[in-house]
């Protein structure tokens, strides 16, 4: 029984989070994830190092934490509003679609891609992550409110916010892999476009 880490779990709040997950961050952009020490990321957050371990265990678990809440707040921020001229249908594919543009572009995304693209590899060949069952949930709410109003093709919620996700996933992860920026037709806005046709002929009903 470990009665003292779950009182002190119960005190924490987001904005204690939050200041150690800035933390991390910067550590991250600094130096990258294989150089982030605990020593490190306790040091900038100005708390001690035992107050980290009673949280997260190591340096990995406090990215993971950091990149489920970096990814969470790009896919929400990339929702279009509700408006009366917009469908639930166009409002998912336009957020899916801006959602590619702005995780490739995420500076964190960018970092680890470009020195510890290992860190990704479990995510796309093991299992699922934190971020990922939060972006099935966020797809499967979006997609049940097509069914009702009609935009959007009917068939199992689940199954198809896990057939979406696998789409929009390998447009976010491998899309510089497909590129060629000297060819328009291959450019990544064609891609995109590209991708914006294929969610929109496989929801619509």
């Amino acid at each position: 029984m470990t009665p003292n880490r779950h009182n002190h779990a119960s005190r924490q709040t987001p904005a204690d989070n939050d200041t150690v997950l800035d933390a991390v961050r910067d550590c991250v952009m600094a130096v990258g994830v294989r150089r982030t020490t605990m020593t490190d990321v306790a040091r900038r957050a100005g708390v001690s190092r035992m107050t980290l371990y009673r949280r997260w265990p190591d340096v990995r678990s406090l990215v993971g934490d950091l990149m489920t809440r970096e990814w969470i707040a790009v896919a929400t921020g990339a929702i279009p509003g509700a408006g009366e001229e917009t469908g639930t249908r166009s409002r998912i594919v336009d957020g899916l679609v801006a959602g590619v543009e702005a995780f490739r572009a995420h500076p964190l995304f960018r970092k680890i891609v470009d020195v510890d693209p290992e860190l990704l590899l479990p995510y796309v060949l093991d299992r699922r992550g934190a971020s990922q069952e939060a972006l099935l949930a966020l797809l499967a709410d979006a997609l049940e409110e097509g069914h009702a109003d009609g935009s959007v093709r009917t068939v199992h919620t689940g199954r198809q916010a896990r057939s979406v996700l696998l789409v929009v996933q390998s447009y976010a992860l491998s899309l510089r892999t497909m590129t060629d920026e000297d060819d328009a037709e291959l450019a990544p806005a064609a891609l995109l476009a590209e991708l914006r046709t294929i969610l929109e002929r496989t929801l619509t009903p």
